[in-house]
């Protein structure tokens, strides 16, 4: 460990959006999947949620594992789940769903608490998640191509909610409390370490100021 791969792994954490979030229903394909987790990561997403087929999540995870080290996935039986989470804790839900009620996705306010929400390859948003949700989304299309890949399409909505965030300068403070924050850095510093202390029941050592082990604890 480095100072300066410390100092930008702080830099990362003081990034992190706490109300934005992603929620896949029934995203099959790993590529799509991992793609999606990486684009969450990009804009400082630090919890996604997925709703998949038994059996389905652990080919996910570990298609997306070098994006998913950094971003937590919960997985769910149904889409009523995460929904109903989410709405408990205010978050605005949005469907990418065509419908008589959709709105260019541009003409969002994502600088409230904000779930976006990614239906399956084929068949998109399910009926029942875009009846339950706030509100319908839609990515203008100016030529023959009726809808883009859902990796794709996440994508440009994520960054136009990153766009409106750091123009709100809602990034660079963070929004972790200092245990939390602590912890994660220390896992992402010494994962191999952390691993050792949460097996023996033991708290993580307090690194220095340049991301350094005390030198007891290499003793």
């Amino acid at each position: 460990m480095s100072p300066e791969r410390y100092a930008r792994l702080k830099q990362t954490l003081d990034n992190r959006q706490l109300d934005l979030t992603v929620v896949m229903e029934n995203v099959h394909k790993p590529h799509n999947f991992a793609a999606i987790v990486r684009s969450c990561e990009a804009v400082g997403v630090a919890q996604a949620h997925a709703m998949v087929r038994e059996g389905h999540m652990s080919k996910h995870v570990h298609t997306s594992a070098g994006s998913s080290k950094w971003v937590k996935v919960d997985s769910y039986n149904n889409i009523d789940e995460p929904f109903d989470k989410l709405r408990g804790q205010g978050y605005q839900l949005l469907t990418a769903h065509l419908d008589d009620n959709a709105v260019d996705f541009r003409e969002i306010d994502y600088t409230q608490p904000t779930a976006i929400v990614m239906g399956s390859e084929l068949h998109g948003i399910s009926d029942h998640a875009a009846k339950i949700a706030d509100q319908s989304i839609v990515i203008p299309m100016m030529g023959l191509t009726e809808s883009l890949n859902v990796s794709v399409a996440t994508a440009l909505i994520l960054f136009e909610a990153q766009r409106q965030r750091q123009a709100a300068g809602m990034y660079g403070k963070s929004q972790i409390d200092p245990e939390t924050y602590a912890n994660t850095l220390f896992e992402w510093c010494y994962p191999v370490i952390a691993k050792h202390c949460r097996e023996k029941g033991r708290p993580y050592p307090k690194l220095d100021e340049d991301g350094y082990l005390p030198a007891k604890a290499l003793g």
